[in-house]
């Protein structure tokens, strides 16, 4: 199988290194000539993944032409907020009908679409087939082959069996759903939860409130999500609950150290200028904070959490809030 993949950060290139070790064909664009040139000479991208040698087999460019030509199935795993303008840049060499498999986590701040709405938005002109992939994956763990399992949500049932069978490994198990909407919902949503979980560590809180905070999560989680049209089931699974736990509890997980410099007093502008990758759940969370208010959805961890990032609100103040709320059922 030709595979190109887009987005030579931490999981881009990682996925990519899996696929040519697996014997695919596979190509991985990065924006940087820097880049490219140490994966071609030394087989390392030592920014992202430090000490760890990719594939020989791994071919790798900064031309979109390259890396396309000849594939059917793409792989984006670039910052959400940029997925449009990658799908933009290589329409051009897409076949008719390519599956589009989408490795990033958010909600398009511009338009609050979910990643297959923008897919489906940007290349109506090429009818493309698309997976969301997600779940529990550091890929830092991933690239040392630790055990990982994730989802892959994709309505043609086909297309998912087949990408399944690309993806998967001793190390690496790929499940399957075709509720698509359930799957990007889970991994967008998670990374706001992260941060109110790093917050609370921040400010010296114990399992308890960290408990609270991922369950409350996956409450908020499933309730946009119903609202959506997704199953309820779905975020009991990989791409919810699973990604929820690691992102809440993961010393690797750039959301939770997130809230964890908001709660020691540091200034969100000054913590994202000292970050090597993105932090998706920062414009995540203002995406969400909109979306929930368009669909009429209550929300108030992704509120609070909102309020610090963007408010200035103090982290100490966004929890007593929280407490405080007026009872009821759970």
């Amino acid at each position: 199988m030709k595979i190109a993949v887009i987005g030579g950060g931490s999981w881009g290139t990682t996925l990519a290194d899996l696929l040519a070790k697996k014997g695919h064909e596979s190509r991985l664009w990065v924006r940087e000539q820097t880049v490219m040139n140490e994966i071609r000479t030394t087989r390392e991208n030592s920014w992202y993944l430090p000490g760890r040698k990719l594939s020989d087999k791994l071919e790798v460019s900064t031309d979109a032409a390259t890396v396309a030509n000849g594939a059917q199935h793409y792989i984006f795993a670039v910052p959400c907020q940029f997925i449009r303008n990658a799908y933009q840049r290589f329409i051009k060499y897409f076949p008719k009908n390519p599956v589009i498999i989408c490795a990033s986590k958010g909600i398009e701040l511009d338009t609050l679409m979910t990643m297959s709405q923008v897919c489906d938005d940007a290349l109506a002109a090429v009818k493309p087939r698309f997976a969301m992939l997600s779940g529990p994956s550091f890929a830092y763990e991933v690239i040392r082959e630790m055990p990982t399992a994730v989802t892959l949500g994709c309505k043609d049932k086909k297309v998912g069996k087949d990408v399944q069978e690309a993806l998967s490994t001793p190390y690496l198990r790929v499940y399957t759903t075709t509720d698509v909407r359930g799957v990007e919902l889970g991994g967008a949503i998670k990374n706001i939860i992260a941060i109110a979980a790093g917050v609370a560590d921040g400010l010296g809180f114990g399992g308890d409130a960290r408990a609270a905070l991922i369950t409350r999560g996956l409450h908020e989680m499933s309730r946009l999500g119903k609202a959506m049209g997704a199953e309820r089931q779905t975020f009991m699974g990989l791409s919810g609950m699973g990604d929820l736990v690691l992102t809440c509890t993961g010393d690797l997980s750039r959301n939770r150290q997130v809230g964890l410099r908001l709660a020691k007093g540091q200034k969100l502008l000054d913590i994202l200028a000292e970050m090597k990758m993105v932090a998706e759940g920062v414009k995540t969370t203002e995406a969400v904070h909109a979306l929930r208010q368009k669909v009429g959805v209550e929300m108030p961890l992704t509120e609070q959490v909102y309020a610090i990032l963007y408010k200035d609100k103090e982290p100490a103040q966004a929890v007593l809030d929280l407490m405080t709320r007026d009872l009821k059922d759970e």
